[in-house]
């Protein structure tokens, strides 16, 4: 699996509070399951909540929120664009310790593609990350053909 330590090293070098307190951000994998068909290869896909922990967080939550969404846009997309996923994508919890520290419980429902093919009667695997967004999503098409729209109304 190779989400978390990405998503570690994001947020070690945009969060200040994980910058200098590495040790402040614990992560654990929940409900992890493996996703597998009858087909001629091993390939497979991981599909689990990561669930990161955030130890006495002074800042303002939104200061860890922005950098989990702008990583979570580029490596799990379809929690935005999907209107099922997006409504328990990301979730969180908090504990309040004091006037000025909190925990936070961040977490996110994860998928990683894993090809397994055989070269050379040996497993060759290889992790994929997510296809680009569709820049065309949203978008009014229409359909001519011989320059007349189709169907024909």
């Amino acid at each position: 699996m190779m989400k978390p330590a990405d998503l570690r090293e994001h947020l070690s070098k945009t969060v200040r509070h994980l910058a200098i307190n590495p040790d402040k951000l614990a992560l654990f994998i929940d409900e992890g399951k493996l996703i597998a068909t009858a087909g001629k290869s091993l390939s497979f896909e991981y599909q689990y909540t990561l669930n990161l922990i955030i130890q006495d967080y002074a800042d303002h939550p939104d200061t860890i929120m922005v950098p989990v969404l702008a990583w979570v846009s580029t490596n799990q997309p379809e929690l935005f664009s999907n209107v099922d996923k997006r409504q328990n994508g990301i979730t969180f919890e908090a504990d309040i310790l004091n006037h000025d520290t909190i925990d936070l419980s961040i977490k996110i429902n994860l998928t990683e593609r894993v090809v397994v093919r055989e070269v050379d009667g040996k497993p060759e695997i290889k992790h994929y990350g997510e296809p680009p967004l569709d820049e065309y999503a949203g978008l009014n098409w229409a359909l001519f053909l011989r320059d007349q729209p189709w169907p024909v109304e």
